[in-house]
């Protein structure tokens, strides 16, 4: 997915799109052909340009015309051909190739899947889950990612840089004590009886639950 069509522009067709691709002067060049997705149908650029008062790009097909015809994109996917050793630079991948790659941390304990991938400003962020610690924000920066091979499908990460820890268990705890059941006074009457009470039993206080240790991760 190379951009995700945000608008219409104009009376003749003109779109605008969101760039979701780090080199939008090679994708939207004229004589490109981007791809909705789910569509065959091809979208050849004939021209395109970057909004100078505001985000995005401008891009102009020579299948769509009329202004009408622009605005059923209103909200595509667009895509292109991938071309993974003509296209990306070392170290590059498609966001396809990342969704349902397995994240494990640096101690081979599970973390989950990447099921989505969005942009915050330049730095793309994979969202992960179905392991042990729940759903977590993955940054794709260096400071968490030490291994990023999702062709080969492997991600690692320092589970302790990005603060992960599974979820507290709000099982009982069987090996905490019960508290003493208190007795109630019955509210009927009782008839004078000659047996004199005796010392109320004393009981021991439940001692505090401690806080379960933390799943901890070798560095």
């Amino acid at each position: 997915m190379v951009a995700l069509v945000r608008g219409v522009h104009g009376l003749h067709g003109a779109v605008r799109v969101e760039v979701l691709t780090d080199h939008p002067e090679t994708r939207f060049a004229a004589g490109q052909v981007l791809h909705r997705e789910g569509d065959d149908r091809p979208l050849t650029i004939a021209s395109g340009e970057a909004i100078v008062d505001g985000p995005g790009w401008r891009l102009r097909f020579r299948e769509v015309t009329t202004r009408d015809a622009a605005d059923t994109l209103r909200g595509a996917d667009l895509e292109s051909v991938s071309r993974p050793d003509a296209d990306l630079g070392r170290g590059e991948y498609y966001w396809h190739e990342v969704i349902g790659v397995a994240v494990r941390g640096v101690d081979g304990a599970e973390l989950g899947t990447v099921r989505d991938v969005y942009r915050v400003g330049e730095t793309e962020v994979f969202t992960v889950d179905g392991g042990p610690v729940g759903s977590f924000d993955l940054p794709a920066v260096r400071a968490f990612i030490r291994i990023f091979a999702p062709r080969r499908g492997e991600i690692v990460v320092d589970a302790e840089s990005l603060d992960l820890r599974a979820p507290r268990s709000r099982a009982p705890d069987p090996a905490r004590p019960k508290a003493p059941r208190r007795r109630t006074r019955s509210k009927g009457t009782a008839a004078m009886g000659s047996a004199t009470p005796g010392p109320a039993a004393e009981t021991e206080p439940a001692a505090p639950n401690p806080d379960p240790d933390p799943a901890a991760t070798e560095p």
